[in-house]
């Protein structure tokens, strides 16, 4: 048979790679596997076999199932319920985070990133003792919250001595499995086929019929399992029909299903649709239902089901099949037996009743809207999502359904799944009552736009949408001018008609109402507006009252999520290195532990540049790894600012320039301007460290033109030192003119400083000296390392002009142990060749040691060097122990030490800087 675990037809180079994972996972490595195909082609078959293989392993295993698809981390807690008992060898933050996930215990909504490490950490504890396969059947319909943990913790795995196969039936997009090795199934061979006819059809077959057979199934095995099990006297007739396509496949089970006494298609009903296979649950249903195992034989018999201590249909499509078999009526009556037969299981018995309900319901819809908010609490947004969807659906009144429908949207948005949260708009726009539940839809849809892919027109929809509002609802209307600018912020220059940054900081300036008691976000609004319409003078003080009020602590968390990124940028407009630091820490803070992966994505790629202005380049990889994990999930596709900058950093021209010319493409073709000037500030950067000045002008140039608030103003430093080192005084003393706007702000020794060293690099004369000076001691007051380290460099570049070679060595000197410290290769480069210039010998950098370790390898050796622990560092870093101390044991080899206390000589040192903090790890 094909699904025995002792023969295979056709699948022998499948077998083959499964084999070969197997073999690296009992050599103490892991591996992941997808397996894809269409239904019936033989994934369930390889899954069987492999569990056959993996002598010496355990072997757990579950298969999604569509009725649960939205039933938070339902198939996870299946998969690890016999692993279980080992979570109290995790952390106690991993083992709370998954007691509140799998609803064990009450609690704040875990960070999705800690309920990963958790289940990554539950796994490897498991595969101490003996390696671990987990197999995951029909993994198109596990639930979201279970789909993200796995496909998060299978690109972790390295060293555990667990395998990971998931087998998704097509069509099924890539994600979220993209970048996981992937073995997709085809038809079996001709010959393959013609075998396995034979060798289930006893008795000559018909050639003619029997190539008929192989041509119209396409070598689907299951197809051709099925065939020879029932209709033989036909086929060997030569005059039945074959049928192979999946739906035939399905018609054919459910002629079997039909087939069998009404009592034993309950059962199979009942046993379709519960999902967790428990038998006692199947019992104790069957008997509400006045039935009891017997029933069940002659479907046991007919080999459609096995019910042990687990009850397992003997293929996937088969519980399809049985389920779609049933009536509307008959569904529900299954559904009700199991929603009364599970008592104490609120969350589930409530799926149950859901199912079993005929029609709108208010007491169920409110039951499920509760539901909704207590799941929120384990599994954050995306728990409640599907479970406000279902309260819509039972509710019976247009407005409270639009409602209830409205919220599941934001639910769904807040969650990064877009298309679920577009496709219920349509729904909530038919059921509207009013111009606000049409507005709030208009609302959400630019939000969608603008989350998904910062297009040109998201802020004139949301523009659109405000106005709409502002009649309505005062305090939404306000919210929602936030999100048109920031959308606009985003979209730049190429912001369509009507929804530039003036023109939507224009309209929130005239949508302004005088309030007694403004609250933060107004003030944000009002200070954004004015900073555009008047400039940043004019909006200090809204800005600042803004910014203080947003970090005293009292502002609800769902302001945060949704203005934490503009407080960030209000904070940097008034170049207020502490609040911008501190605005951006709370902001990831807050979308982490909610779940809220859409400002998670923007939240890190903001707080990686902060890393970088600080110096801390393994801390901006370390979030790298997270943000693109959160984009991957999320299908996010905004820039990333932070490895542009990255790049920029490190100096490697050749690597760096077609990347950041790509970046600046990509942003160009969805509409986001800012990314192009991220990406040109980046380009600037890079060719400042080079000592390009010409090439460095023009893309500064880029960078510096028209007006997108801070991000302007950040850029006009680099386009004055550009313009003044390559000749260019007309266009530095523009620039220096207009750096003198953006950076009228008090009490900010960031802006005193850069305004210092720009006068200093256009006057280069009498005055040059007081005005570095200034620069080196404002820059020494903070820790904007990066800054003060150019400032030295060019602080030095003068001095050695005025022959005054020693106070040149002592700058230089300072900036190239910083630029060399930091990885700013470039920087570090153009800062040796003025030592030369001043008579110091100064070798040119050379490749250590600690450059034949990858950079995962490079980042673990320095926190180990640091005095943080396997745990730890598996924490920050979203891996496993076990795989901390793998990587370690390469990187000894590597150095050829052999303990942690020789890092600290092997790998380069690290200037200890006290005022230098860290994020806190997630744990």
């Amino acid at each position: 048979m094909v699904g025995s675990a002792t023969a295979l037809w056709g699948r022998v180079e499948e077998l083959a790679r499964l084999d070969a994972e197997l073999g690296r996972v009992r050599g103490g490595e892991s591996a992941a596997v997808v397996i894809r195909g269409e239904a019936g082609i033989g994934k369930t078959a390889l899954l069987d076999q492999l569990a056959h293989r993996a002598t010496g392993c355990r072997v757990t295993r579950i298969a999604g199932v569509e009725s649960e698809i939205e039933l938070p981390y339902a198939a996870a807690q299946q998969l690890l319920a016999p692993l279980l008992n080992l979570a109290e060898r995790l952390p106690e933050p991993q083992q709370r985070a998954l007691g509140v996930a799998f609803g064990q215990e009450t609690g704040l909504p875990p960070d999705r990133f800690l309920v990963g490490l958790a289940v990554l950490g539950l796994l490897a504890e498991a595969a101490s003792a003996q390696p671990l396969v987990c197999l995951v059947d029909d993994a198109q319909w596990l639930d979201g919250a279970t789909v993200q943990t796995l496909a998060f913790v299978a690109r972790r795995l390295a060293a555990e001595s667990v395998l990971v196969v998931f087998a998704v039936r097509e069509p099924a997009p890539e994600q979220p499995f993209a970048g996981l090795l992937s073995l997709r199934l085809s038809g079996l061979t001709d010959s393959d086929a013609r075998a396995l006819l034979a060798a289930t059809n006893p008795g000559r077959l018909d050639s003619r019929v029997r190539d008929r057979i192989v041509a119209e199934t396409r070598g689907n095995p299951l197809a051709l399992l099925e065939l020879s099990s029932s209709g033989r006297a036909e086929l060997l007739g030569g005059f039945g029909v074959p049928g192979g396509e999946t739906s035939d496949l399905e018609d054919r089970y459910r002629r079997r299903i039909q087939g069998l006494p009404e009592p034993a298609r309950l059962m199979l009903r009942l046993a379709a649709a519960d999902p967790t296979g428990d038998a006692t649950l199947l019992w104790q249903a069957a008997r509400i239902l006045r039935l009891g195992p017997g029933d069940l034989s002659p479907a046991e018999e007919a080999g459609l089901i096995e019910a042990g201590a687990r009850v397992r249909f003997r293929h996937p499509m088969i519980r399809s099949a049985v389920y779609a078999s049933g009536t509307a009526e008959q569904r529900r009556t299954v559904h009700a037996a199991l929603a009364a037969a599970l008592g104490d299981d609120d969350e589930r018995r409530i799926w149950h009743l859901a199912a079993a309900a005929g029609g709108p319901d208010a007491d169920l819809a409110e039951a499920l809207f509760v539901a909704a908010r207590r799941a929120e609490a384990r599994g954050g947004v995306a728990a409640s999502a599907a479970l406000l969807q279902r309260a819509a659906a039972h509710t019976g009144e247009p407005g409270l359904r639009a409602e209830r429908t409205l919220a599941a949207a934001q639910a769904h948005l807040d969650a990064g799944a877009y298309q679920i949260a577009l496709g219920l708009l349509p729904v909530a726009e038919a059921d509207a009552v009013d111009d606000l539940q049409r507005a709030r839809a208009g609302l959400i849809r630019g939000r969608i736009d603008r989350a998904a892919r910062n297009g040109r027109d998201a802020p004139v929809t949301l523009l659109r949408a405000a106005r709409e509002l502002e009649p309505l609802d005062a305090v939404l209307a306000r919210r929602t001018f936030l999100d048109a600018w920031s959308a606009a912020l985003v979209a730049g220059g190429l912001a369509a008609a009507g929804g530039n940054l003036a023109e939507v900081s224009q309209a929130a300036d005239d949508a302004w109402r005088n309030e007694d008691q403004p609250q933060p976000a107004d003030d944000l609004l009002r200070g954004l507006a004015i900073m555009i319409t008047s400039g940043t003078a004019s909006a200090e003080e809204s800005l600042r009252r803004a910014v203080t009020g947003f970090l005293r602590g009292d502002v609800p968390a769902d302001d945060w999520l949704h203005a934490g990124i503009l407080v960030a940028d209000a904070a940097l407009a008034l170049w207020d290195f502490d609040a911008w630091e501190t605005a951006s820490n709370r902001h990831v803070g807050l979308a982490r532990g909610s779940g809220a992966l859409a400002p998670l994505a923007n939240a890190i790629n903001a707080r990686r540049v902060i890393a970088l202005w600080c110096g801390e380049v393994e801390l901006a990889r370390t979030l790298g790894a997270e943000e693109h994990t959160v984009k991957e999930v999320t299908g996010t596709m905004r820039a990333s600012y932070g490895d542009l900058f990255l790049l920029a950093y490190q100096g490697h021209a050749a690597q760096a320039g077609p990347l950041i010319a790509a970046a600046a493409a990509e942003a160009t073709s969805r509409g986001e301007g800012l990314g192009i000037q991220i990406s040109d500030r980046a380009a600037a950067l890079l060719q400042l460290g080079l000592g390009h000045y010409a090439e460095a002008r023009v893309a500064a140039v880029r960078a510096a033109t028209g007006d997108l608030g801070p991000f302007t103003g950040q850029a006009l430093p680099d386009l004055v030192e550009a313009a003044a080192r390559s000749g260019d005084r007309a266009n530095a003393a523009d620039a220096l003119a207009r750096l003198t706007a953006y950076a009228a702000v008090t009490g900010s020794d960031w802006a005193a400083a850069l305004l210092a060293r720009s006068r200093a690099l256009v006057d280069d004369g009498t005055n040059a000296e007081g005005d570095y000076a200034e620069a080196v001691d404002r820059l020494g007051r903070t820790r904007l390392r990066f800054e003060l380290a150019r400032t030295r460099l060019v602080y030095g570049e003068w001095l050695r002009r005025e022959r005054r070679r020693a106070d040149a060595r002592t700058q230089l000197k300072a900036a190239f142990e910083d630029f060399t410290e930091m990885g700013a290769d470039g920087f570090a480069e153009r800062t040796r060749h003025e030592l030369l210039a001043t008579g110091e010998k100064v070798r040119k950098r050379t490749v250590d040691t600690s450059n034949d370790l990858t950079p995962q390898e490079e980042q673990i050796a320095r926190m180990a060097r640091d005095g943080r622990t396997n745990p730890e560092i598996g924490a920050e870093l979203y891996i496993s122990a076990r795989t901390v101390e793998w990587h370690l044991r390469k990187v000894f080899d590597k150095l050829s030490i052999s303990s942690r206390r020789e890092l600290r000589d092997a790998l380069p040192p690290r200037r200890a800087d006290s005022r230098r903090t860290r994020l806190p790890p997630p744990t």
